[in-house]
């Protein structure tokens, strides 16, 4: 069970204003409830969503069309750079999270990060635009005599993609975490938008990404590549000056050290510690003062039976060493990282099903006459893995979200050059992915991935099974009526009193 830090109202029942939750302006100064945050300062930053996921998957969604059609490759090698690529864009998050809840903050890592990423399409753009980059067009792409890539066009243009791919990792797990940050947690109001958010996040990537998939890549393909990638990089442009716009309004969470150090003490703890008997009381369990929580803006957990071999590492002895006795509250925070993982595994072969929309599913799209589902998993999979995630680890737990995509997206490249491989030694034709569609055989290929979505649903479904939610998460709604009950009887037995006061007074 968690411990809420403070009420939204005071001891005479009077909101005093200031946010509850450890919220700070950028100085570190407690800030006013009425003058920050909430849908106010979320409305940049969904809008700042809508143009930077334009020019995102303004990139990413016809790059498979540019590698074979402009740079000459095949058909597997050009899925497996597009993959690749898009896994390292879904993997560097970790980095940007730790960078963000350890050392810098959101805010800053963020916008450091968003320096990176312009630079990044500021070179891509330069890359299909000046004819040295990139090699002599060709009649048909895919004939073998078409003059490929040269080291230095390759170079310039992964390199580009790359530096993009760093700058992400530092937007992608911050920016939905921003948005998140501005409902105080501890004001009934507010918590209930909050509930709503990430389906206004994902709306504004959907409505970006229609955006990417229907004018730019057209104007791509008919247009030209230049003014096709020059627009994401000036819808980039305008997403940062709309964030930067809404700075006022934006409350802080302070960074409060590194995830995974505290994560790693108490896996320490508890194996230098492996022989030591956990006392059948928690409360002989080693924790801080509820005051220690309360007055940085922090939750304290209660003691949970589950990964009970962790809860060794908050047994009392006699020493502080950090690495010999940790909190009961930072091992439940460590357990419910762990508890996670084996959900993040199951959203491993979704997100491969995912990455076949930007490879394979484009490529099929080329080869039809042109005369022009993961909603519901990725709306769940963000608000579940921020949900929770532990008060100090909210950026690491979106970025398990983003894991999944990056380690799908890897899944695929090697799922299809091993398919490739094997179809083409020992099939009875001259394998299942050419480069020549037509005469492949992607319905097998298709086959063998629904094969694997039914296995990986029996997966889920047993680690769900065994999963045990937050408290905070499972009671949300709950939680919300109590408050909102108590609020109101605050201001009735407010009222009431003042009613009497001046009764006696007018008396008097």
């Amino acid at each position: 069970m968690i411990m809420a830090t403070s009420q939204y109202v005071d001891e005479n029942g009077h909101d005093d204003g200031y946010t509850k939750d450890g919220t700070v302006d950028l100085k570190g100064n407690p800030i006013l409830r009425s003058k920050t945050g909430g849908w106010k300062a979320c409305s940049f930053i969904v809008v700042y969503e809508v143009f930077e996921r334009m020019a995102y998957y303004g990139i990413s969604s016809n790059l498979v069309i540019y590698l074979t059609e402009k740079l000459h490759q095949g058909t597997v090698k050009s899925s497996n750079n597009v993959t690749n690529w898009v896994g390292t864009i879904w993997m560097t998050p970790i980095l940007g999270a730790y960078f963000a809840d350890a050392f810098l903050g959101r805010y800053w890592t963020f916008l450091i990060a968003c320096g990176i990423y312009f630079l990044g399409m500021s070179l891509l753009t330069l890359a299909v635009s000046i004819h040295g980059l990139k090699p002599p067009p060709c009649a048909n792409p895919t004939a073998t005599d078409c003059k490929k890539a040269s080291t230095l066009q390759l170079a310039v243009f992964f390199g580009a993609l790359y530096t993009l791919a760093i700058g992400t990792g530092g937007t992608k797990p911050n920016i939905s975490t921003i948005g998140a940050d501005q409902f105080d947690e501890f004001h009934p109001k507010e918590k209930s938008q909050k509930l709503s958010f990430f389906n206004w996040w994902m709306f504004s990537i959907f409505l970006g990404t229609l955006f990417a998939n229907t004018v730019l890549v057209y104007i791509q393909d008919n247009v030209g590549w230049s003014l096709g990638y020059g627009l994401p990089t000036l819808g980039l442009v305008i997403s940062i000056m709309l964030f930067l716009a809404g700075s006022a309004f934006y409350r802080h969470k302070k960074p409060r050290g590194s995830p995974f150090t505290r994560m790693a003490r108490v896996i320490i703890a508890a194996l230098r510690k492996w022989n030591v008997q956990v006392p059948s009381d928690p409360k002989e369990l080693y924790e801080l003062d509820l005051g220690e929580y309360t007055k940085n803006g922090k939750v304290r957990i209660d003691s949970t039976p589950t990964l009970r071999f962790l809860n060794k590492a908050c047994v009392k002895v006699d020493t502080t060493d950090p690495w010999m006795l940790c909190s009961v509250t930072q091992v439940e925070e460590t357990k419910q990282m762990l508890r996670m993982i084996p959900i993040l595994v199951a959203t491993f072969i979704p997100s491969t099903m995912i990455a076949q929309i930007n490879t394979l599913f484009v490529k099929q799209g080329t080869t039809l006459k042109r005369n022009i589902a993961d909603a519901f998993l990725e709306v769940a999979k963000i608000e579940f893995f921020y949900d929770q995630a532990p008060e100090g680890m909210k950026s690491l737990g979106t970025s398990y979200s983003m894991t999944s995509l990056g380690v799908g997206n890897f899944i695929s490249s090697f799922l299809l050059s091993t398919v490739s491989d094997i179809t083409k030694k020992h099939g009875n034709h001259r394998g299942w992915i050419l480069n020549n569609l037509n005469a492949s055989h992607l319905d097998y290929y298709y086959a063998f991935l629904a094969i694997l979505n039914l296995l990986n649903f029996i997966f889920f479904l047993f680690v769900s099974k065994f999963y045990v939610y937050k408290a905070e998460v499972s009671d949300s709604l709950a939680v919300l009526r109590q408050e909102l009950e108590i609020g109101s009887k605050h201001r009735v037995t407010n009222s009431q009193e003042v009613s009497t006061n001046r009764h006696v007074n007018g008396s008097t």
